[in-house]
């Protein structure tokens, strides 16, 4: 976002009407333009002595300690869905990879890829999102990048965010599995891929299906306060639940069962993999975590949970010995059979 000149002055009308309401790739140029685009749209916007220094990098105090970050990149389409849009996506998305980490988030940087031609109302309806988002964590925009492309060379808009927190609940890990162990889900499970499905591909639904994105930092922190001996959590997002149990099954060398039975799916979810022959379990959540704890602490952690807003946070199964197939689920007769891992997607581009 630093733009290297701060003599920028706010006067720079348009050359014509259609400039008024729609970017062109002069506002991806590094000039006049672009301050422009930075200070009315983002400087203005998010405030704070940090941002607004636009430095090549932002400078900022943290206690002494770890610290954690990560960054990822948004290219979901349709940009807006109910429950959520590309905004919020990648606020509560960056926030969360840091609280499943056991970090608290202290602050975020934001890149946008610009299609030449999206208009004005529709950057600064995902930017408000974006500011919004922000404002319910707590966590300050602190610098970032803005980049304008001809028609044609992206889809409307991408974004790119990296979070940096303070490590305050370090975590063993999977390699700290044991047998025994209780995996939790904190609510139901594939509500953002359903909704992003279903706003895509306009199915009718009424009401349609509703994305979980949100932040994971209240009910995590709860955990941490409560000084439930947590040792594994994941926002299960790319993959769903399904990718979160293989890959823990692989790196703790054990083996995980589920069962069907206990796994919270909504209505609107489930009749949206009925139709379309979908798992659940491999559909993407946005604001849904799984964690493992010990057995012992299992209803302690619900407990905690559902006073946090995770109503429908539940025990789903348990960490078992080592066998051939790594993960199980467990049905209402008592079978087992493997869950399968994904393969890939069964939709793309849903973050």
């Amino acid at each position: 976002m630093a733009d290297g000149d701060h003599g920028w002055q706010p006067a720079c009308p348009p050359q014509a009407s259609h400039d008024a309401e729609r970017i062109t790739l002069a506002y991806g140029e590094g000039g006049r333009l672009t301050r422009r685009l930075i200070h009315e749209r983002i400087v203005r916007r998010f405030g704070g002595e940090t941002l607004a220094a636009l430095g090549d990098a932002a400078v900022i105090d943290f206690p002494p300690g770890r610290m954690a970050i990560t960054t990822d990149g948004y290219t979901v389409t349709p940009l807006f869905f109910p429950g959520g849009d590309i905004g919020r996506l990648a606020v509560f998305g960056t926030i969360n990879d840091l609280v499943v980490s056991g970090a608290r988030p202290r602050a975020l940087s934001l890149a946008m890829v610009i299609e030449e031609g999206l208009p004005w109302a529709m950057l600064d309806r995902v930017l408000d999102s974006v500011r919004d988002a922000l404002d319910i964590t707590g966590v300050s925009l602190v610098t970032g990048d803005t980049k304008v492309v001809p028609r044609g060379a992206a889809d409307r808009l991408f974004l790119t965010t990296t979070g940096i927190g303070e490590v305050v609940f370090p975590m063993p890990g999977p390699a700290g599995l044991e047998v025994g162990d209780a995996i939790l889900v904190s609510g139901p499970i594939g509500r953002h891929g359903a909704a992003v499905l279903c706003s895509r591909e306009d199915f009718g639904f009424d009401p349609p299906p509703v994305s979980d994105c949100g932040s994971l930092l209240p009910p995590i922190e709860a955990l941490w306060q409560a000084g439930v001996p947590v040792k594994c959590l994941r926002d299960a997002t790319r993959g769903g639940v399904a990718a979160v149990l293989h890959e823990w099954a692989i790196q703790s060398g054990l083996g995980l069962t589920i069962d069907a039975s206990h796994i919270p799916v909504t209505p609107h979810v489930r009749a949206v993999c009925e139709l379309l022959g979908l798992d659940p379990l491999h559909l993407a959540c946005e604001g849904t975590f799984v964690a493992a704890v010990d057995s012992k602490h299992a209803p302690l952690a619900v407990e905690i949970l559902q006073a946090h807003g995770c109503d429908a946070a539940t025990f789903i199964g348990e960490v078992t010995c080592a066998r051939s197939t790594p993960v199980r689920i467990r049905a209402a007769s008592g079978r087992e059979i493997p869950l399968d891992e994904p393969a890939g997607s069964p939709l793309p581009r849903i973050c």
